[in-house]
């Protein structure tokens, strides 16, 4: 799971939702990101407290990417990004102030935005398909973009390798459920080859 905080140098810090990661067992890498997260609401409120105490510690200013463990109700710090972060991207469409938003209001004192989610979300990375390296192509892309409450983003990387992020698309409906059901259609549909 992971959870962004912002800070500005002032002390002001703000959460955004926990969510929950999946990662591609082959590349251990994030395949997809739901928000919320389907966890208890105590383990939600210790995964915050410990994300704003680590960014607190660090004196951080800006937006941060905490990634967390989940091991015997125990929640564990992974990995601190300080960046806007993959498990953040969701917030371009499913949050008051995205990620992006954010962070630039926080290195610049400016206050920050709310942080509420608008929609149940899910985002997919668009990853290189394993075999595939070379000038990308994206193949699925009219299926995918029939799905209902889907947001399409390429970030024109014009060579593709296995594995490789080359966009992501963030699914918002007003079930979570049925937002995941549609993820996983979006993954079904695209693929990202190599011409």
């Amino acid at each position: 799971m992971a959870v962004m905080v912002a800070r500005n140098a002032k002390g002001e810090v703000r959460c955004y939702p926990v969510v929950e990661m999946v990662f591609d067992e082959r590349a251990n890498i994030c395949d997809m990101v739901i928000a919320p997260a389907r966890i208890e609401k105590e383990i939600e409120e210790q995964a915050k407290k410990i994300a704003i105490k680590s960014i607190e510690a660090l004196d951080g200013v800006g937006i941060f990417g905490v990634e967390m463990f989940l091991s015997k109700n125990k929640v564990l710090v992974n990995e601190i990004a300080p960046r806007p972060h993959n498990s953040g991207h969701y917030t371009i469409e499913a949050c008051l102030t995205c990620q992006f938003e954010q962070h630039v209001r926080a290195i610049t004192g400016l206050p920050l935005g709310s942080t509420k989610l608008l929609s149940p979300a899910v985002m997919v990375n668009l990853l290189g398909e394993e075999r595939c390296q070379g000038h990308s192509t994206i193949e699925g892309l009219n299926k995918a973009l029939s799905i209902s409450g889907l947001s399409f983003h390429f970030y024109g990387k014009k060579v593709t390798r296995p594995f490789r992020k080359m966009g992501h698309v963030t699914i918002l409906d007003e079930n979570l459920e049925r937002a995941i059901a549609k993820a996983k259609k979006v993954k079904d549909f695209l693929k990202v080859k190599a011409r």
